[in-house]
This record gives structure tokens, C-alpha cells and sequence, in this order.
């Protein structure tokens, strides 16, 4: 018998529930907690926001002097005394996001924002390459493979359908079946697209989902596995490595399915403090549970390494970018780690000596790598050196958009969006 996913008790509100308390406190930053919770606002997993300083940043004034500063060196166009480049381009997009990281995407000379429409804008220039007027399902993911762009369907019929990311046109269709409602990809490997779904009840409604694969070139389905009572199929965050798919959702469960029969592996809980955010590397996962990085192995669950925080500080969302875990914690110091032994690379003050936010997500471009922050005051798009955690430069739009920063690279530009402003700058 397969043992599933186990439920919890204490409910956190999912994607399509009352926005978090971690929404909210972000949306009262903007002075739109009220309207957030009479229209119920779409819910996500953004990280808890740190209480500072109302300082600000500004698009061209870099915090990146005293201990920690750079030069630019190959971070972008850098103007004099470190400051940001300037935006190869800007555009206005019907962006509609709630500070996933999977909803702003690059790929195929193209970049695209989660929204109705859904636009894929020139990476190059900015300027329109295709539209689908249906647009992105709120709180489902643009899963974007090597040459395919997924999407739950916006007409609610059940299907997931595959598109070119260049063109727009669709390549892929797939639906689970009559008795399940509101597909939408989690994760994508060679072979197969990994799917979550409602389970209908003969009056229409939904107490349980079902976790399934389907054949990424048939769109059969390959294998479907029902999750207990309780368990979320919203805020979920995926990942494959080989033969181990692996998530999390709300409910602090971090779970490991094999992919070739959709049997469970093994299954940890999660700190409170954690909302579900992982990265992996070969053939660990790698979890921020407080004050301590675990590192587990994906075949059995056993613990590899682990590393603890700064005194009194909690770690953040982890990255592993080009064979390097990058993680800052809430006392804002930056670390790089390798991922393999949990054998610390460098450790960097940098961030706090700026008096920068902590970044919630990472890419990385030449020797830079790129964080996007939330509340954007005290942040945007801050580029760090790789090689030793110094500040470069950060870049701010100064429009006050309570919405958190999004970054995204095709390794020749990096975009940002913010609120409804696209910028694409330099690498």
C-alpha cells in the first residue's frame, strides 16, 4: 500500500482561500490590506517581512558602499560609483502575480509574465511576440521546460496545454479525466509533466486531490496517486531530479514520489517557518528549517549535512545556481555554501551593511548573481558578487508597488518585474 502525503490540522489559507497573514502584512505595506481581505485576495507564499527602517534605495542611488561595495566588475552596464545600469527597456505588462518565482519566465528570445493576456514580450526589445487572450490561471505556474511553456487551461475544462515559447502556438494538450477539476503542472522533466488536481465529489465539490503524471508526448496519463484529506493542492512548490519528484505544499509536509510509478519515497515535516521553500542539487534536497540548512538525501531521507544561521536568525529561500547554494538569513547575512558537503564557500555582511532587504530569489548571470526582494524601500534588484557576496549595485523603479520584485535571465539580460513595470537590464 502506497503511503501518501499526510495531512494537518492547522489550516493555512491556500492560493484560492483568505490571503495569508504573510500577504497581508506585505499588502498593508501598499495600503491594501482592507481590499485584500473583502475581495479575497489570491493567497501565496511569500516569506514573513521583516520590520526596517523606511529608508529608500532609488533606481540610481546604490547602497553598496563600505564593507561589501563592488566595482560592477561584470554585473552590467555599471555607471560611476556602482550604480545600477540603466534598463535596456521598460514596458507596461498586464502582469497579475503574487510573488511566486515561477511567474516570470525567459526563454526562447522571449520573456513572459503571469497575466491576462499573457504576453511573451521580445527579450531583446520589449516588443510584443504573441498574446493568448484567456492568459495565466491565477496562482498556477508558467512551467517552462527546455521548448515548452505549460499552462492550466484558463477556460477551467480541465487540460493542461503545451505551447512554443517562441511562437505562442500550441504543441501539447492533456486532460486528466472528467472527475478531477483544476489540473495545473507543478514540475517537468524529459518524459513527463507532474499535475495537480481536485478530486470531484458526486456534488460537485472537493475534499481530497490526486497527484498525477502525465506523458509529456502522448499527454497519457502515466500515473495518478490520491493525497489524504487535508492536504493542500494549492501553494505548492516542485521540483525532479532523476527519478524523484519532490514538494512541498502549506501543510509543512516535505514529500519525495518516485516518477516512474508515483509511489511515495518518504515524507519530513517542515518548520513553521519554512513555507515550503527547497532547493536541489544531484541527489540532495537541501530545506531551511529555522535556524538550521538541512540537506537530506532524495533515496532514502536520510540527513547529509546541515548548517546553522547566524545567533538568532532564521534562513531564507535557498538557490543553487551553477553548482553553488546561495541563502541569506534575517540578520541579513549572505552565504555561499557547497551544496555537496554543506562546506561554507564564503560568508558576507555585505547586505546589512547596506542596509539592504534579504533577496527571496536568485538567478545568476557571468560572475553575478541577481536577488529580488519584496517590500521594495530598502531593495529591488540587488546584484551581489558571486565570488565573494560584495553589493554591485541595486536597482529600484521607485514606484512604491506593494508587489515583490521578480527576477528572471536568459543569461543575456535580467529582467525585473515589478507591479505592472517589465525592465530588462543589462548583464
Amino acid at each position: 500500500m502506497v503511503r501518501r502525503d499526510s495531512g494537518s490540522e492547522d489550516r493555512t489559507p491556500g492560493a484560492f482561500g483568505a490571503p495569508s497573514r504573510r500577504r497581508v502584512l506585505r499588502l498593508a505595506g501598499g495600503g491594501l490590506a482592507l481590499a485584500a481581505l473583502t475581495a479575497g485576495t489570491v493567497g501565496c507564499d511569500e516569506d514573513s517581512v521583516d520590520v526596517e527602517d523606511p529608508g529608500s534605495t532609488g533606481g540610481d542611488e546604490p547602497k553598496g558602499g563600505g564593507k561589501g561595495s563592488g566595482d560592477g566588475g561584470d554585473g552590467g552596464d555599471v555607471g560611476e560609483k556602482g550604480q545600477a545600469p540603466k534598463p535596456l527597456w521598460t514596458k507596461p505588462t498586464s502582469a497579475e502575480t503574487y510573488g511566486d518565482n515561477d511567474e516570470l519566465v525567459a526563454g526562447a528570445g522571449v520573456v513572459i509574465a503571469s497575466g491576462s493576456p499573457l504576453a511573451a514580450l521580445d527579450a531583446a526589445t520589449g516588443g510584443q511576440k504573441w498574446s493568448l487572450p484567456g492568459g495565466a490561471v491565477p496562482g498556477a505556474p508558467l512551467l517552462l521546460s527546455e521548448d515548452t511553456l505549460y499552462l492550466a487551461s484558463s477556460d477551467y475544462d480541465g487540460s493542461v496545454i503545451g505551447y512554443a515559447p517562441a511562437s505562442g502556438k500550441e504543441t501539447w494538450r492533456s486532460r486528466l479525466g472528467k472527475e478531477y477539476r483544476q489540473p495545473r503542472p507543478i514540475a517537468v522533466d524529459e518524459e513527463q509533466v507532474y499535475v495537480i488536481a481536485e478530486i470531484l465529489e458526486e456534488d460537485g465539490s472537493s475534499k481530497t486531490n490526486v497527484i498525477a503524471a502525465l506523458n509529456s508526448t502522448t499527454g497519457r496519463v502515466a500515473w495518478k496517486e490520491q493525497r489524504d484529506a487535508g492536504t493542500e493542492q494549492n501553494g505548492i512548490h516542485a521540483a525532479v531530479r532523476g527519478r524523484h519528484l519532490v514538494y512541498t505544499d502549506f501543510k509543512k509536509n516535505l514529500t519525495v514520489r518516485d516518477t516512474a510509478s508515483g509511489g511515495q519515497v518518504w515524507t519530513h515535516k517542515t518548520t513553521k517557518t519554512n513555507y515550503g521553500f527547497f532547493t536541489v542539487h544531484q541527489d540532495l534536497v537541501i530545506v531551511p528549517q529555522g535556524n538550521v540548512l538541512q540537506a537530506f538525501n532524495l533515496a532514502d531521507g536520510k540527513e547529509k549535512w546541515s548548517l546553522e544561521a547566524s545567533v538568532g536568525a532564521l534562513f531564507r529561500e535557498p538557490a543553487v545556481l551553477e553548482d553553488v547554494l546561495y541563502v541569506a538569513d534575517s540578520a541579513r547575512t549572505m552565504w555561499a555554501v557547497d551544496p555537496r558537503s554543506g562546506k561554507r564557500l564564503w560568508k558576507s555582511e555585505a547586505l546589512a551593511d547596506a542596509g539592504l532587504q534579504v533577496p527571496r530569489q536568485y538567478v545568476k548571470a557571468g560572475d553575478a548573481l541577481y536577488g529580488a526582494t519584496d517590500l521594495d524601500k530598502q531593495g529591488g534588484i540587488i546584484a551581489i558578487d558571486a565570488r565573494t557576496g560584495a553589493v554591485r549595485w541595486t536597482f529600484n523603479d521607485k514606484t512604491g508597488d506593494y508587489h515583490a520584485w521578480l527576477v528572471a535571465t536568459d543569461g543575456k539580460h535580467v529582467f525585473a518585474l515589478h507591479g505592472k513595470k517589465l525592465h530588462a537590464l543589462p548583464v
